[in-house]
């Protein structure tokens, strides 16, 4: 290799390692231009407060008094007396059946009646009149036993009679169908002109007082246990007692062994509570939960057997001084929960925590975090374990989903 060649060959050599150089350098400025800012999350100080908690189930409600009006003889529909859905009062008539054959069967017995009388009469007077011939010898020990076994046999006959004629008016006054309680009568499910009664009771129409309702619902075993005080002197918790804690709660004061809210399928709390009055003899051993009654008060109708509503017990105890997150904080993952917390050096550390109840919008946390310690409560889905995120000041009102339900009323 002459001389000019190495020099050119070093020259070449030099530019490469320089333009690999600057190569490097702009790949290196490029990365340093590209990287994305820490995402912008609101954090929140996580605080301790009292919390409303609720045993929470849901309850059925029905009717205080149902009664099904029933059919109980064979015959075609002959009227309606009442508006369908209307309110009614007890006697007062609800449907007639056609009554001429039961009429009729009336005026059979009560004749049938009337002849047994007669021959009881006849029989009696032939009795009589043996009994004297007996004495004087005329008639045999044989003739007067036979006018004995007539008379009584006769006597028999016309308490058959009047049995009759007692079922036979029973059957004309079940073409009267009548109410047996003041209620609200159910739409009729026959219409006038059908026949009733033909395979036995037909069912007409439901009677329901629905003022007070009843509501029927479960509580665990767990609750049931530890409030044993609602639960107590149940057999004096009559209809009576029932009207007098709802003057009380009225009042905004407490009943006498705390009350039932009821939260209606639209969110909103129904305006009334009412109280427990009975429980049922044993626990379910399949779901582990008793079934409980209340009664609640229902003085505009709005509440209809059927019916379906969350019911709500307060726990006097639990809620008092909780550390509590926003239930938007939250990151669930198989059934475990986290929050972010966000240090000093504003990164997220991930960590798992124990939670309790839930209560307007924030959950009580058993274990975990503790107070004071900054948490994301908006923008969860952005971050990770370990990321540097850049926290703002969750907005005034923001750390909590919801506030306290309208309608609460004493316990």
């Amino acid at each position: 290799m002459t001389p000019g060649s190495a020099t050119r060959s070093r020259w070449s050599v030099a530019a490469a390692v320089a333009a690999l150089s600057l190569a490097v350098a702009a790949c290196a400025d490029s990365k340093t231009a590209s990287a994305p800012p820490p995402p912008t999350v609101f954090v929140a100080n996580v605080a301790r407060r009292d919390v409303p908690l609720f045993i929470e189930a849901i309850g059925a409600i029905d009717g205080y008094d149902n009664a099904d009006i029933r059919a109980r003889v064979r015959g075609f529909l002959r009227t309606q007396g009442y508006k369908d859905g209307s309110f009614v009062k007890s006697g007062d008539t609800l449907f007639t059946i056609e009554a001429t054959e039961y009429a009729a069967a009336v005026a059979v017995a009560r004749a049938g009646l009337v002849r047994a009388r007669v021959v009881q009469e006849h029989n009696k007077v032939q009795l009589e009149r043996d009994q004297g011939l007996f004495k004087t010898g005329m008639i045999s020990k044989q003739d007067l036993d036979n006018a004995a076994a007539n008379s009584a046999d006769a006597e028999s006959q016309v308490q058959a009679a009047a049995a009759q004629l007692e079922q036979a008016e029973l059957n004309l006054s079940y073409t009267q169908v009548h109410s047996p309680i003041d209620g609200t009568a159910g739409l009729a499910l026959v219409r006038v002109g059908n026949l009733v009664g033909q395979d036995g009771p037909t069912l007409l129409t439901t009677v329901s007082q629905i003022d007070p309702v009843r509501l029927n619902f479960p509580i665990n075993e767990i609750d049931y246990v530890k409030y044993p005080d609602r639960f107590k002197r149940l057999e004096r918790r009559d209809l009576a007692w029932a009207q007098a804690q709802f003057r009380k709660l009225e009042a905004g004061s407490a009943a006498e062994a705390g009350s039932v809210q009821l939260v209606l399928s639209d969110g909103s709390v129904y305006s009334h509570s009412g109280v427990i009055v009975s429980i049922n003899r044993q626990i379910d051993s399949t779901t582990g939960t008793i079934q409980v009654q209340a009664v609640v008060p229902n003085p505009d109708g709005a509440l209809r057997p059927g019916q379906y509503g969350r019911v709500r017990i307060r726990r006097e105890e639990a809620g008092r001084n909780s550390i509590v997150v926003p239930e938007k904080a939250l990151v669930s993952l198989q059934g475990s929960y986290s929050v972010g917390v966000v240090g000093p050096d504003n990164k997220v550390q991930l960590r798992r925590i124990d939670v309790g109840p839930s209560a307007q919008g924030m959950r009580v946390v058993e274990k975990g975090v503790n107070e004071g310690e900054r948490i994301v409560v908006d923008g969860v889905q952005k971050i990770s374990d370990g990321a540097l995120v850049d926290p703002k000041p969750a907005p005034e009102g923001a750390a909590s989903s919801a506030a306290a339900p309208p309608g609460a009323r004493p316990n």
